[in-house]
């Protein structure tokens, strides 16, 4: 990593980066605020500034990580044409794509992942993200509906898209297949059958998204 130019303030996205470059090379999460910007020439006044403790820099990470796959799909131009379905695809494919980058961080992050929901504190941000994210698809699916019965619950689809991408995120961590390709078909599978189960055609979909998991656990 570049070292910090004497008169430029520190960024929040450089701060990230030298905290998660420098659990990788350590590994191990750094304990004392002091030690670690003594040794990384940051003053403890720009790190306050930024993130009250490492447990804020932690949950800031994966802040990050959404704020970054938004900041991506949004480059496409023809993104906001998409359908709802095709945007949430969007966001999965992104996000994950971001985390094979940082694999190594998340991997060491998330490790003992049987235990991830114990995690759910460090993701609590994220968590928020997510939530607002599948809220504006659902509402917007919703301005479309003449009739109050065929409306969707914005509260319980924002909650199931948290716990689809739980489990994508479970899902990959266990992932040893070329390309994570096997992920890639979970993503799309789980939000095809989502998509479905809210527009009211799920059996098909079920079906298949089960056979899917049933084949992976014997896999």
């Amino acid at each position: 990593m570049a070292t910090k130019s004497a008169t430029k303030k520190l960024t929040k996205e450089a701060l990230i980066s030298r905290y998660m470059d420098h659990v990788l090379e350590h590994d191990a999460f750094p304990k004392s605020v002091y030690k670690f910007c003594k040794q990384h020439d940051i003053p403890e006044t720009e790190f306050y500034a930024l993130f009250g403790s490492f447990e804020a820099l932690r949950k800031g990470v994966w802040n990050e990580f959404f704020t970054n796959t938004v900041a991506l799909m949004e480059k496409n131009k023809a993104y906001t044409d998409f359908s709802n379905k095709d945007k949430m695809l969007t966001f999965f494919f992104t996000f994950f794509e971001l985390l094979t980058l940082n694999r190594s961080y998340v991997l060491f992050c998330l490790q003992d992942n049987e235990k991830l929901w114990g995690k759910l504190e460090e993701l609590k941000g994220l968590r928020t993200h997510i939530k607002g994210f599948a809220t504006d698809l659902i509402e917007d699916a919703n301005a479309n509906k003449n009739l109050r019965l065929t409306k969707q619950s914005p509260k319980l689809f924002s909650e199931g898209a948290w716990v689809q991408l739980l489990f994508l995120l479970k899902f990959w961590l266990d992932d040893s297949s070329p390309g994570f390709e096997k992920t890639d078909m979970a993503i799309e599978k789980s939000v095809t059958t989502i998509f479905d189960v809210f527009d009211n055609t799920p059996l098909e979909s079920l079906v298949d998204f089960g056979k899917f998991l049933f084949q992976e656990r014997r896999a």
